[in-house]
């Protein structure tokens, strides 16, 4: 299984609720290590495992599991050649205690649990070892009885320990030596008996001194009385400890020539642990179990996301049966991200032997990779941008697809020219399915409806949006095609039809009629207004146009021919202009020309322009068509163009 896939469908997560339910270390253990299986018959019996689990706990109040605290030590200290301390064989002692109390359990559930209540029999009772543990150790230390020459030596410490204390007492009583004494209680330092004394007094009392107090104004002192019966009793707690260890020693060889029994009694009931904390988890979010198929599909009745919990939109899909690709298209945070995301989630649990909050009818195949692109995966340290990265996912996810794949891919072809992704996306839905996989993908391009919805082995997939709340569903619609939306949305909030129109012409290539959702007098007149600002907007456009910034006799700069001209003729409405340029002229757009000098500074007021822009002779003929008609007289002008 691809670890990235794990990562994307936030499988870790699940892994980590699934851990609250389990009582033991050993079995939080398994659950951190838990992957999806793809070997079907594997599948099958885990998912029977926590089926069985779920009705032994809907039948029964409690279950007898154990914490095994402790037992990772206790593993951990078989053939050390170390006597295991007296807390270690409690906890020995408290698991084949525990053993027998689940096994007396799981016997009585065969009727409802065939499968698992038969594990019980690994646990190995060890009747005759819990015997003679608990007959050696009591309350975390070795008992009296634990052999009779442990019996003998206690028994003989016990007598010199109250032979000291009489000692001790006397001294205590003594009225010669109460002045010089601290307090009246007797206190052990290092196994020696000894009695508080007042350190400037210290030299009156004889006998050894075993320490002092933190001030320094008391010494405790082990009286010369007693030093002859303590030394005896020193030498009776070495045999004492000689023979604690010999029957630690016997004990532990007991121990360890169980161990293989042992062993398989710890991972039996870790395994119950483990068993039932799936089932705890399954009754937690609803879950059932699904109909497993040797077919490469995945049929979702009312599904969830597990990690949504009641806020969860039921899902409805079916991939593998009359087709193997699903492309779901819609606006965005309409839902096609989560919804894609659950069923290859409810794949990797189920996959794992878990069951997941489907309804009834349901049915998942068992895929042997289940792969993702989701999200922009963006790298910063290989300076990846997003299109790179998720082309990076994609490549590796061409190189490992095979025909028992689950492919899963969110906005296919996003992060690039539109017209490009869309190519890319197409080619690439079309290698993935020639190479046979079962696929899910999200996309925003049109484009790709149209070839889903031509391919046989596609099928497009919509999430339904509330035209009126103007608010995505998240529920899937399974056979249409999605929008986006945005042209709808733009109407729902007033913005005027013939716009949207327009819009939808220049995006689709095609007419489509839209009526507006507007009723009340107010807004149809706010949606008139909206063409009424964009005429006027228009006309002092033209206006603007029209009002020409160069007036005739301005010089002006012509850097294209890298000289300069006289205004002949404003400008036009198209912005062109005449300019006289060393005796022709030109039409030249006004952004071609830049102004050198205005006339009012080249000419005097009232200057007859005619003298730039005539010759003599035309000057003449003019002066005398102004004074009356003359037969055959004319005056001809090149053409301005």
């Amino acid at each position: 299984m691809n670890e990235t896939a794990f990562k994307m469908l936030e499988f870790e997560k699940i892994k980590k609720e699934l851990a609250q339910f389990a009582l033991s270390e050993l079995a939080k253990g398994r659950i951190e290590k838990l992957s999806p299986s793809t070997d079907y018959s594997v599948v099958r019996n885990w998912l029977s495992e926590t089926t069985e689990a779920k009705e032994i706990i809907m039948k029964s109040s409690s279950v007898p599991l154990h914490g095994l605290q402790g037992i990772s030590q206790v593993l951990k200290q078989f053939n050390k050649g170390i006597p295991f301390r007296p807390e270690l064989i409690v906890v020995i002692m408290d698991l084949l205690e525990s053993g027998k109390k689940l096994q007396q359990f799981m016997i009585g559930k065969e009727y409802l649990a065939p499968q698992i209540s038969t594990y019980v029999y690994s646990i190995s009772e060890l009747g005759d070892l819990f015997e003679e543990l608990s007959t050696c150790i009591k309350n975390n230390s070795i008992d009296d009885h634990a052999s009779k020459e442990l019996l003998k030596i206690r028994k003989k410490i016990r007598v010199l320990e109250d032979r000291i204390k009489e000692k001790l007492d006397t001294v205590l009583r003594s009225p010669a030596k109460r002045k010089y004494l601290q307090d009246t209680i007797i206190s052990q330092r290092d196994g020696h008996y000894v009695i508080a004394v007042r350190a400037e007094y210290r030299k009156n009392i004889k006998g050894q001194i075993h320490d002092r107090s933190a001030s320094g104004s008391t010494v405790f002192i082990e009286p010369e009385e007693v030093r002859r019966v303590q030394t005896e009793l020193n030498e009776l707690r070495a045999d004492e400890y000689l023979e604690e260890q010999r029957i630690l020693s016997t004990l532990t060889g007991l121990i360890e020539s169980r161990q293989h029994e042992l062993t398989i009694n710890v991972e039996t009931m870790a395994h119950y642990d483990f068993i039932f904390a799936k089932a705890k988890y399954s009754m937690s979010i609803g879950a059932r179990e699904v109909e497993l198929v040797k077919r490469n599909m995945i049929k979702i009745n009312e599904g969830k996301h597990p990690l949504l919990g009641v806020s969860a939109v039921p899902l409805q899909v079916a991939i593998g049966e009359d087709f193997n690709s699903l492309v779901i298209t819609g606006p965005n945070t309409g839902g096609k991200t989560v919804a894609i995301k659950t069923v290859g989630l409810l794949a990797l649990m189920v996959q794992s032997g878990m069951h997941v909050p489907v309804g009834k009818g349901s049915k998942f195949g068992v895929f042997e990779k289940v792969l993702v692109d989701i999200g922009d995966g963006q790298s910063i340290e290989q300076s990846l941008s997003t299109f790179s990265s998720r082309i990076t996912n994609i490549i590796e996810i061409l190189k490992d697809t095979n025909s028992n794949s689950l492919v899963i891919i969110d906005e296919l072809g996003s992060g690039t020219d539109p017209g490009e992704g869309m190519g890319l996306a197409v080619s690439i839905l079309e290698q993935l399915n020639g190479q046979g996989a079962t696929m899910l993908a999200t996309t925003h391009y049109s484009e790709i409806k149209a070839f889903a919805e031509n391919h046989p082995d596609f099928c497009n997939g919509s999430m339904e949006f509330d035209l009126i709340t103007l608010k995505p569903l998240y529920r899937l619609i399974m056979g249409k095609a999605g929008e986006s939306q945005a042209f709808s949305i733009a109407l729902r909030l007033g913005l005027h039809p013939s716009i949207i129109e327009r819009a939808h012409e220049v995006t689709y290539k095609e007419k489509k009629k839209y009526e507006a959702f507007q009723r009340d007098s107010k807004a149809l007149l706010a949606q008139e207004q909206q063409l009424e600002s964009t005429q006027t907007l228009k006309k002092k456009a033209t206006k603007t146009k029209v009002s020409s910034d160069y007036s005739i006799g301005d010089s002006v700069n012509i850097p294209s021919m890298d000289t300069t001209g006289i205004v002949f003729k404003p400008e036009d409405e198209s912005g062109n202009l005449i300019v006289m340029v060393k005796g022709e002229k030109m039409k030249l757009n006004h952004k071609r020309v830049s102004l050198h000098l205005p006339a009012r500074e080249l000419y005097p007021e009232g200057y007859d322009f005619d003298i730039l822009f005539e010759t003599k002779e035309d000057r003449k003929k003019k002066r005398q068509m102004e004074k009356g008609h003359v037969e055959g007289l004319s005056i001809e002008y090149a053409s301005e163009e």
